[in-house]
């Protein structure tokens, strides 16, 4: 114990040894998680992870050298645009397929995570940084799996309903909130362009055991004043 309590404390000195290993670990702790992303065909794989932690711990290591050199630098100005500036990086993993279908957010949000765990090892926060690794992983593999298991308990689509009048659409978005629960009911301009058509958009929400999105489609097709509806992606 006393061994590890003294190689904890030489890995946050300002040996370059000690920056070599922190840099180490920092590449490590990306490629880990990076490697679980890539795994899912991410975008950002093993080696976007590994070199946005190698990236912020170097950051970090600046910051340090930075308040070595004059003393009334703030060590942490240079790490601070580095959580504001991943930002643009995850941006770009994030997809929109269609109104309800979005794609990357994980991604997205697991880099923001390992930056925050490059700038731990930076600035030898190694405990912070380690524990920040594993609860990431977890979260990611581990929480994963439980919110497929709760969201294969409900189905969860988009629905258009083009209507003939403007005259049914209180009556359509009363029906919609009272069968389907649904408060995301938006009033667009119709996709048939028919002169006094009007189109209505809703987020469906139904159980496993409930209506499929067939069931919706022949129900609201067989109401008056429906010209057509389908299934809004």
């Amino acid at each position: 114990m006393e061994f590890l309590k003294n190689a904890l404390n030489y890995l946050q000195g300002s040996s370059e040894i000690a920056m070599l290993v922190r840099l180490l670990l920092a590449t490590l702790a990306g490629a880990i998680i990076g490697a679980e992303r890539g795994r899912h065909g991410r975008a950002a794989g093993l080696r976007t992870h590994a070199l946005v932690c190698l990236g912020a711990a170097l950051a970090a290591e600046l910051g340090l050298f930075a308040q070595s050199i004059q003393p009334n630098t703030d060590p942490l100005r240079v790490a601070a645009q580095v959580i504001s500036g991943i930002g643009f990086l995850g941006v770009g993993t994030i997809l929109v397929k269609g109104r309800f279908q979005i794609t990357g957010l994980t991604t997205a949000a697991g880099l923001w995570a390992t930056a925050a765990i490059g700038l731990a090892f930076g600035i030898g926060f190694l405990s912070g940084a380690l524990i920040g690794t594993v609860f990431t992983m977890l979260t990611i593999i581990c929480l994963s799996y439980l919110e497929f298991r709760l969201n294969r308990r409900h189905r969860r689509f988009g629905i258009y309903v083009e209507l003939t009048s403007v005259t049914f659409v209180q009556e359509m978005t009363a029906h919609l909130k009272e069968c389907y629960l649904t408060n995301d009911v938006q009033i667009t301009p119709p996709r048939s362009a028919l002169v006094a058509h009007v189109g209505v958009e809703a987020s469906i929400h139904t159980k496993d055991t409930g209506p499929s999105v067939t069931d919706v489609i022949d129900e609201l097709n067989a109401r008056e004043g429906v010209a057509f509806s389908l299934e809004s992606i």
